[in-house]
Order: structure tokens, then sequence, then C-alpha cells
């Protein structure tokens, strides 16, 4: 199998073949290590950490930005956003903290990106 991908593991975003099959696979075009890493993953277990909102009570604002404290598998990003949706958090609200635990059942939890103080 061969696949053609643009890496993000840093800003340079270097254009990747991903070749083989059954753990054996070769990376070209990477300019460092990380994008060997992610070539592999991407025709493996491709992961992804997701950035959402929820709701929010007692706050200026009706939404807080949230985002998984790391990546999860791309194949439960839909069952993650049913259980983000679902959320809704009482201000305030300190950047950082935990306002979903292990999401889908990952081991990931999902994080407040913005502080939001009550009013």
């Amino acid at each position: 199998m061969k696949k053609n991908i643009v890496c993000i593991s840093c800003p340079i975003g270097c254009q990747l073949t991903v070749e083989g099959s059954d753990g054996n696979f070769t990376v070209t075009g990477n300019t460092c290590k990380n994008g060997e890493t992610y070539g592999i993953q991407e025709m493996t277990n491709p992961q992804r950490v997701v950035p959402s909102t929820v709701v929010i009570k007692g706050a200026m604002l009706t939404r807080l930005p949230v985002k998984t404290a790391d990546t999860i598998p791309k194949a439960k990003i839909f069952d993650a956003m049913k259980e983000i949706n679902d959320v809704v958090v009482e201000a305030p609200v300190k950047m950082g903290d935990v306002v979903l635990k292990n999401v889908c059942g990952t081991g990931v939890d999902v994080v407040a990106t913005k502080s939001m103080p009550a009013v």
C-alpha cells in the first residue's frame, strides 16, 4: 500500500510518501524523525487532538473552548464529540481544568483551553 500525506508534526509540512504493509513501512520526504513516526502512525493507527466547546453557566460567555489533552484514535472522534456535546460546566473554570475524564474510554481527558471567571 502506498499513501501520500502531508506531515503535521511540525510547521514545515513535509510531503511524505509512506509505503508498505504488515508493520513494514518506509517513509520518504521527511526532513526529521518525527515525519517518519507520523507517517507510520497515519498508516497504522491515526490519532488526533480534538478541539471543541462546551456549555458554561455563570460566565460572561455561553461556550467554553476545550480540547483533548492528548491525541485519541481518529475513529473515535465522532463518539468523543457526542460525549463532549453533553458536557455543561459551571464558572469559574481555569485553563487546564479537566471538564471530561477519560473521553470514550481512551484514557484521555478533555480540558479547558481558556480561563472563564464567574460573573
